[in-house]
Formats: C-alpha cells, sequence, structure tokens
C-alpha cells in the first residue's frame, strides 16, 4: 500500500511540477517535508533534454529502472525525488500527462497540489522526539494495557540510546513516569523500566545526574536489596533471630527494625504484592512477643514493627 501510494506521488507530482514549468508558472510553494520549491523554473526543453539521454540506450535504461523499481525511499528531499523521476519516465507520456494536467482549472490544479500535500503529510515518518512523546503518553495513561505499556518501554528501551534522544526524555517528562514504572506489579514492567533508565544514563552526566534528583538510584537499591532478601530466605532468618531469647539483644533489634523497614517499603509501595510473610503466623507471633521484653528499646522498636505490619492487607484480614 505503501508502495502504490509512493508511485502515486511521484506521478502526480512530476506531471504537476512539468505541468507548471510548460505554462511558465513558477510554483514557488513551500514543501510539508523538506521546504523545498515545488518548480525550478526551467523550459520543457530543459527537462526533456535530461530525459532523451536515458532512452537513448533501452538496455541500459532499463536495467537502471529495474534497479529503482522497487525503490520505496531513500531520497534526501523532494527536489531529488522529482529529479530522479523525471529521468526516468518517458518523455512523451510525461509531456501528454502534464498538457492534460494543463487543461486543468486553477481551482482544479489547486486541488491536486493539496492532496498532494495532504499525501506526503500522511507519508511523513515521525520523529524520535515524536514517537518518545506517544510512548511517554502510553505510559501515563492509567487505561493503557499491560501490553501498551511494554510496548511503549521497549520502544524508549531503543530510542533514548542516542545522547540527545537520552537528554530529551527529562524535557519531555518522561524520566518520571519511567521511574513510577519500578513501582508496577508486573515484574516485566519493573525490569524494562530499569532497562530504559539504564541505557538512558549510560555515558551521560547529565540524566545520570537527573536520575538521581529524582530517587531513581534509592528506589532500585531498594528492590534489588527486597529481591536478595527474600530470595535467601530473609524473612525465616528474622523470625529465628526475634524468636530466639538467647541472641544479642542488639540483634534483635536491628531485626525488628528490619521487619518494621520491609512493612513500611510494602505501604509506599501498595502496587508491588505482598510478602508472604506477612501471612506467616509465626512470623508475625514473634514480633509480637518482643513486646513482653524487659528491654524497653526492644519494646518500642517491635510496636513500631505492629503499627506498620497492621496496616497492610494482608494482616488486616488475619486480624478482622
Amino acid at each position: 500500500m505503501e508502495r502504490v501510494a509512493l508511485r502515486f506521488l511521484v506521478a502526480t507530482a512530476v506531471i504537476l511540477a512539468v505541468a507548471t514549468v510548460i505554462s511558465g508558472e513558477l510554483v514557488n510553494e513551500t514543501s510539508a517535508t523538506a521546504g523545498l520549491l515545488w518548480s525550478t523554473g526551467k523550459e520543457e526543453s530543459d527537462l526533456l533534454s535530461k530525459a532523451e539521454p536515458e532512452n537513448s540506450n533501452d538496455s541500459s535504461s532499463s536495467a537502471v529502472v529495474n534497479d529503482h523499481e522497487d525503490l520505496d525511499g531513500g531520497f534526501s528531499s523532494l527536489e531529488g525525488m522529482l529529479h530522479w523521476a523525471i529521468g526516468h519516465s518517458d518523455p512523451t507520456k510525461l509531456k501528454e500527462g502534464a498538457e492534460d494536467a494543463q487543461r486543468l482549472s486553477a481551482s482544479e490544479l489547486q486541488k491536486r497540489q493539496l492532496e498532494l500535500k495532504e499525501l506526503i503529510e500522511k507519508m511523513k515518518m515521525p520523529s524520535d522526539a515524536e514517537l518518545m512523546r506517544m510512548a511517554i503518553d502510553d505510559l501515563n495513561n492509567s487505561s493503557s494495557s499491560l501490553g501498551d505499556r511494554q510496548r511503549a518501554l521497549q520502544e524508549l528501551l531503543i530510542l533514548v540510546e542516542p545522547l540527545d534522544n537520552a537528554n530529551d526524555l527529562n524535557k519531555l517528562g518522561g524520566l518520571a513516569i519511567v521511574i513510577q514504572e519500578l513501582d508496577h506489579p508486573d515484574q516485566d514492567i519493573r525490569r524494562l523500566s530499569a532497562w530504559v533508565l539504564g541505557k538512558a544514563c549510560q555515558n551521560n552526566a547529565a540524566v545520570q545526574k537527573q536520575i538521581l534528583e529524582l530517587g531513581a538510584l534509592t528506589k532500585l537499591i531498594k528492590m534489588l536489596g527486597r529481591k536478595l532478601f527474600y530470595a535467601e530466605a530473609g524473612d525465616t532468618m528474622l523470625q529465628e533471630i526475634l524468636s530466639n531469647s538467647s541472641n544479642d539483644i542488639r540483634l534483635r533489634r536491628k531485626a525488628v527494625s528490619v521487619v518494621a523497614d520491609l512493612a513500611e517499603y510494602q505501604l509506599e509501595n501498595i502496587a508491588i504484592a505482598e510478602s508472604p510473610c506477612f501471612r506467616n503466623h509465626l512470623f508475625l507471633n514473634s514480633v509480637v512477643d518482643l513486646t513482653a521484653s524487659t528491654d524497653l528499646d526492644l519494646q518500642e522498636k517491635a510496636l513500631v514493627a505492629i503499627k506498620n505490619l497492621l496496616q497492610l492487607k494482608t494482616t488486616e484480614a488475619l486480624v478482622s
């Protein structure tokens, strides 16, 4: 479909350009994509003379045409595309098409030109900044599906690789939004978000500073530490430390403080699934039993941990 549209675009542009040349009108209308002139003001004979040498040798001419037959783009400018099209067109058919276009009224010719501009606009590829903005909008849209969010992050992962695009990410408001995705309940979304941040700040001191200022590094460290903690059965170790009264009192104080911090982190990141340890009666009892300790500091730390635990959905369900 795009190939057909491009061929129609080239043919229409050539006919309109040659028709304007034959009639001697200079159409200095600026292209919406390249800011170039539609007409160079050359005579018909000048244009046709460029095409005639191409047809002096039929075999070589057909070979050149065949080489470009499947070309869907690659022109550096609209002017280059027009020159190529004129040089590889049949002069007779080109002249006939131009004469047909000449018979059009001024309004019809203007209508054709407007249609051509609209087609060019539709075929214009969006810039990297526009693509980044679209991806950021998808992430910022609460109704976006999980698949849409994943695709948006994958697009950003590619787009932020150039330094200029990485610098634009924060200007477009995307850096803060990607950091927010670190709290997403889906593991793949969190992983892709971390990758985008890593790619954007790679060899880029400016973006590294922005990420630090937005608190992303602290969040990433907490995410990694939490993951490793549960992977190594850290909750079971805490339970053993808290429930064994023979352990050093200082160690038990630190252990119950860790429980309070884990619960607080969960409260701040409600989108992340709660750890099974918060549903474990033995684990919870080991914290509650500390309130009977003779050490006032340990009692106080235990009460803080209990306060945080009671605000979690899992423990709230157990209490009720």
